[in-house]
């Protein structure tokens, strides 16, 4: 098993609330991938959907406060994005390369994962199966981000290592977990 804590950083040009603070682990069994992310902070000057009573697939969920993971194959163009939200929507897109080839995953049909919402923190934790896309002895890399949206509607964008001039989380050379 392979596992890794990370800590997420915000974008430099934009305003994020000092007192934020994104963390979790990640870990890797074979084709089981488990990430746990925990927002920590001021949580009521961000802007959380609700719980909802179905959760579903949904597009566009980076436009509000989400939670998101990037994992392609080592060495090969192709990458999926993961999207979760607090609410527990949630879709998984599949790319031929670099913002390339944008569809649906259409290999999950669901994709269930637990939050926590306290006053002071957020947890959310998924557990997936991979073998539904890659191999169990493929080696991946995997960007871990977070799109947090203020109560004021300002956005802010976290990652473990941001590349670009412009925050951009598709970047391959910020896919630096490697499992």
């Amino acid at each position: 098993m392979n596992n890794q804590t990370f800590s997420l950083q915000p974008f430099p040009s934009t305003e994020s609330l000092a007192n934020l603070k994104i963390v979790g682990d990640i870990a890797r069994n074979s084709h089981q991938l488990t990430i746990c992310y925990m927002l920590a902070g001021d949580l009521k000057e961000i802007a959380i959907n609700p719980p909802s009573n179905t959760p579903s697939r949904k597009h566009e969920l980076w436009k509000d406060t989400c939670f998101e993971f990037f994992l392609g194959i080592k060495n090969s163009p192709e990458y999926w994005e993961f999207n979760l939200s607090p609410a527990g929507h949630w879709n998984v897109y599949r790319f031929d390369g670099y913002r390339q080839g944008m569809q649906e995953e259409k290999a999950f049909t669901t994709l269930t994962f637990n939050v926590k919402n306290k006053a002071d923190n957020l947890t959310l934790a998924l557990n997936v199966d991979l073998d539904k896309i890659i191999l169990a002895e493929e080696a991946i890399e995997v960007a871990i981000t977070t799109v947090i949206k203020h109560r004021d509607s300002e956005v802010s964008y976290w990652a473990l290592i941001h590349r670009g001039a412009e925050a951009d989380f598709h970047l391959r050379d910020s896919f630096i977990v490697e499992l």
